[in-house]
Order: C-alpha cells, then structure tokens, then sequence
C-alpha cells in the first residue's frame, strides 16, 4: 500500500462534501513546518487519505480521499492579499508547498473522534496522541485500514 495520510479540517471552512463538489482542491495555507514537510516530501499521488472534521461538536473521519498532485510551491505564499502571505517567500526560494486533493467516497458512517480513542485496534495513532495539532499527517496501514473498517469497509 502506498504512504497512508490524515488531513484535517474544519467543516464549515472546507468540508468533505466541499471536496465532492469541487472534485478537487488545492491543499493550500498550511503554514506548519511538519505538515508542509510530510505534502513537499513524502505525498505522492495516489495515496489514499482519511478526511477528518475537525472543531465541530463531534470530530470525526467522514470521507475518504487521495492526493491527486505532485507537491508544488502554494501561490498563497506570493499574493499580498491573501491571508497566507509570506513576505520571506519568493518564487525561487518559495517556504511553503502544496498538494492537491480528490474526494475518493464518503464513508458509509463518520467514525469519531471518541469512538477511536475507545478502539485498541487504533492504540498509537497519531491522531489520537496527546498534543498532536497537525492538520497533515502519516497514518500506519494498520490504523488506515481499521478506521475505514469502522466506517463500512
């Protein structure tokens, strides 16, 4: 199996069911050194990704997806206008890349936050490590696999 990964977001920021409208995004504002190292570095596409909501009343994995690009510099980083503006980055020297993302199925229920904690199986994962605040992040086949086993194969 290829490289296993989380990403997380906030539902009314960017939804899962944003994700299937679009049919793909652009990964872009991650202004976390880890997380950009693991899109630079290590997504390839075609490797399978959990979809978790994050900050809402029950945080939860609710689809699944797969990094449909290469990595490549984030354009926010350039454009004074945007939120994610790194007046340090330049097109030669760019801080901050990117990958693109496309929605594989929602699950056939979410799993959440809590009914992983409670799992054995999921003992370990990164998600559930005290502290862990990435919103990109390597998941181990083992617990890809469970998780997408709690949410109806």
């Amino acid at each position: 199996m290829a490289r296993a990964w989380l990403i997380k977001n906030e539902p009314d920021c960017y939804s899962f069911d944003d994700l299937l409208r679009d049919g793909r995004v652009q990964w872009d504002g991650v202004r976390n050194y880890q997380a950009r190292n693991y899109m630079r570095d290590e997504m390839r596409p075609g490797d399978p990704v959990l979809y978790y909501h994050s900050s809402t009343a029950e945080p939860a994995v609710v689809g699944l997806a797969e990094v449909a690009s290469e990595p490549y510099p984030d354009p926010t980083q350039f454009d004074p206008n945007s939120e994610y503006y790194d007046p340090k980055a330049t097109p030669e020297n760019p801080r901050w890349h990117l990958v693109e993302f496309k929605p594989v199925r929602r699950l056939a229920r979410p799993v959440t936050l809590a009914e992983m904690k409670r799992d054995p199986a999921l003992a370990g994962m990164r998600l559930l490590q005290r502290g862990n605040r990435l919103s990109v992040m390597p998941v181990e086949p083992e617990h890809f696999a469970r998780v997408l086993e709690l949410g109806g194969g």
